[in-house]
């Protein structure tokens, strides 16, 4: 990345690393920080235009690359050859059960020091379909007081098992229980139609979290009466209608509202 894109124009570029892994992180805004990890096939507009909607909020909005091209519109070609990458790499679990993926420590060490950075009472993670389930997994050994789940696809959904699955250990996961049972929540976001995130998914967040999950699930079911495709999948980026009174624009609102609560961000500071 010789140059930075137009649309990372206001983001400071920089370098962090951690388990002898580095890696470029952009980061925008004031206030207590939430990372924001892109869906596949990367830090597509979409995703920036998410992120810059945090920084409004009064937060800091930290983007780690994790694969793609920052800035890169998400044409056809471009998707398919970033989710073959990703789906070789061996940072990410993509059929294993009860584990979370190899990357998940270093995003770990990123919630850490931006923890130590920034201040507040913790960080935020949202992270998007690949990685999604990873806001979940990082409650386990880093201060994540806000973790949203948006459309988290990991596993796979192929099988019962995996469709259920959460991509945490069992360690990991007695953990997260601990945190929520002192309070914590935890926010997740679906499609009711996304055969990539089923139903079931939900389901055992509901049996493992209780009230502490917070589950908003988006009619697009055919013929919906908001007018979502068939496939509807990102909830906050490429499926998201930008209009007032929309279920994704109410979503959009509520997860800015819940980071901002579990930060304790100071309203027009």
């Amino acid at each position: 990345m010789a140059s930075t894109p137009s649309v990372l124009d206001g983001f400071e570029r920089d370098d962090f690393e951690a388990l002898g892994i580095r890696r470029v992180v952009w980061r925008c805004g004031k206030g207590p920080a939430v990372i924001v990890i892109a869906e596949i096939p990367g830090i597509t507009p979409l995703v920036i235009s998410f992120a810059r909607r945090v920084a409004d909020a009064g937060m800091s909005v930290v983007l780690p690359h994790l694969f793609g091209e920052d800035g890169r519109t998400p044409e056809r070609s471009y998707v398919l050859r970033s989710f073959a990458s990703a789906c070789v790499s061996r940072e990410f679990t993509k059929l294993a059960t009860g584990k979370s993926s190899p990357v998940v420590e270093w995003l770990r060490a990123l919630a850490r020091s931006e923890h130590e950075r920034a201040g507040g009472p913790g960080v935020g993670v949202v992270g998007m379909c690949f990685t999604g389930g990873f806001a979940l997994a990082m409650m386990a050994g880093a201060p994540v007081v806000a973790p949203v789940l948006s459309q988290p696809s990991l596993p796979f959904p192929i099988g019962a098992r995996r469709a259920k699955d959460l991509g945490c250990s069992g360690a990991e996961l007695a953990e997260i229980r601990a945190k929520v049972k002192d309070g914590a929540q935890v926010l997740g976001l679906r499609f009711t139609g996304d055969r990539a995130v089923r139903a079931e998914r939900f389901e055992s967040l509901r049996r493992e979290l209780g009230d502490g999950f917070l589950a908003v699930e988006i009619d697009s079911s055919p013929g919906n009466p908001y007018g979502h495709r068939k496939g509807a999948h990102s909830v906050l980026t490429e499926d998201l209608v930008d209009r007032e009174g929309s279920p994704t624009m109410a979503a959009l609102h509520q997860v800015l509202e819940f980071c901002a609560t579990k930060l304790e961000v100071v309203r027009g500071a």
